[in-house]
């Protein structure tokens, strides 16, 4: 997809006030900025080798930008100017195949400047959070040693009355021992599953009996339980958008596909090693 090209307007002007013409809103692409035996470079063809620099060299200043960009089309089309002969193949399958993936790009963008309606996004937020079940989240704490046997002596000791916090603090090895073992709100799936069905089947302020996991042995404390809400629409208008888009656009692909006239039969018998043999094309 032809991405590139959609915010390049504010560049064509920075590039055009580094011109000898006035600035304009919408510069003319077709404003030449350098001729090389007799062939012009215009300002469309900065812009478009703009687009395609890695992001890094994006970033340049605008003069050093323009005047590196410039240089390197002259010398590429005095370079071009002195080929002789035929091109290799290698040369003329790469422009059509970029010919193609341009032109199919368009397709797509033309798919995507359709834009997806509010209908669209208040039917997916319904399908995804508003129709969906509440899940569980836990809010826990933990203590982390190494052994059973310190494990079953830390159930003692806060049986006994001990502040978890505190010996947390003061014995666990793990990375959430300096805050008191908590480990702040979870949901399914995101502890490993020894400790994750060990809260699951505890009741709210209980306290494990040694749970084993690769990390070691766990002393857990249930803090709080909930079941997750659904988001406010706007908070995720952005994400169903991209969703809904990419969906339209899968879709047309397809419909496009199916409706083509393909002929695959001559694909088969080719041995599939033979695209890594770039020496072919020479």
């Amino acid at each position: 997809m032809q991405k590139t090209l959609t915010f390049l307007a504010p560049l064509a002007l920075a590039a055009c006030l580094a011109l000898p013409v006035a600035a304009q809103d919408t510069p003319d692409l077709s404003t030449v900025v350098a001729t090389v035996n007799g062939k012009d470079i215009t300002l469309g063809h900065m812009i478009v080798a703009r687009a395609s620099l890695p992001e890094q060299y994006q970033q340049l200043p605008d003069d050093v930008l323009f005047k590196g960009l410039l240089d390197q089309l002259i010398q590429q089309t005095a370079l071009a100017d002195t080929f002789t002969g035929t091109l290799p193949a290698r040369v003329t399958l790469s422009l059509e195949n970029e010919k193609r993936s341009l032109t199919a790009g368009e397709v797509v963008e033309g798919v995507m400047r359709n834009g997806v309606s509010d209908e669209d996004i208040a039917a997916a937020y319904a399908e995804q959070y508003l129709n969906a079940e509440p899940e569980a989240e836990f809010n826990a704490s933990h203590i982390l040693v190494e052994t059973e046997e310190a494990a079953k002596a830390i159930v003692e000791e806060l049986a006994a009355g001990a502040d978890f916090a505190a010996v947390a603090r003061e014995k666990s090895t793990g990375p959430s021992g300096p805050g008191g073992g908590s480990l702040g709100w979870f949901g399914k799936g995101m502890m490993v599953p020894e400790f994750e069905t060990a809260v699951i089947d505890m009741e709210v302020g209980a306290i494990s009996a040694p749970v084993q996991t690769q990390f070691g042995w766990h002393v857990i404390k249930l803090n709080e339980t909930r079941e997750t809400g659904a988001p406010e629409l706007e908070a995720v208008r952005e994400e169903l958008e991209l969703q809904i888009a990419q969906i339209k656009v899968q879709a047309k692909i397809e419909e496009i596909t199916a409706a083509a006239n393909v002929d695959r039969a001559a694909s088969e018998g080719i041995d599939p090693a033979v695209i890594k043999n770039l020496d072919w094309l020479e």
